[in-house]
């Protein structure tokens, strides 16, 4: 089986930082496009962030555009979130996921597009 691994969640306060990291054991994801997605208590799983092989473009929801920033280092096999500024509308379990077609798909088909899920990692947001 295929794994992707999520970790650097965790507890904060409004305003600070963390750093997700997705890892694979089994996957070299410099050749996959590789996105987060979130899902808040109650709430849908939304598209939160994409980004491409080969020509590293990023996408991003519009309400953590200039707050969030994916990258990836492809020595460390690893694709990263940094969230910035965050609030607690951000309280989320966070998903990695691999798609091996070079493109990010846009709106609720994002989902779908998916070949390969972590199993999450929870970031809450809370004074």
């Amino acid at each position: 089986q295929v794994r992707l691994v999520e970790s650097g969640g965790g507890l904060v306060q409004p305003g600070e930082s963390l750093r997700l990291s997705c890892e694979s054991p089994d996957l070299n994801l410099d050749t996959y496009s590789v996105a987060w997605f979130r899902q808040a208590p109650e709430k849908e799983r939304e598209g939160v962030s994409c980004l491409t092989p080969g020509n590293g473009k990023t996408y991003y929801l519009d309400s953590v555009k200039g707050r969030f920033t994916v990258s990836r280092d492809d020595a460390k096999n690893t694709v990263y979130l940094q969230m910035n500024a965050l609030q607690p509308d951000d309280t989320a379990v966070y998903y990695c996921a691999a798609d091996r077609a070079p493109v990010c798909v846009a709106g609720p088909a994002a989902e779908n597009a998916m070949d390969y899920w972590g199993k999450g990692t929870l970031v809450t947001v809370s004074v």
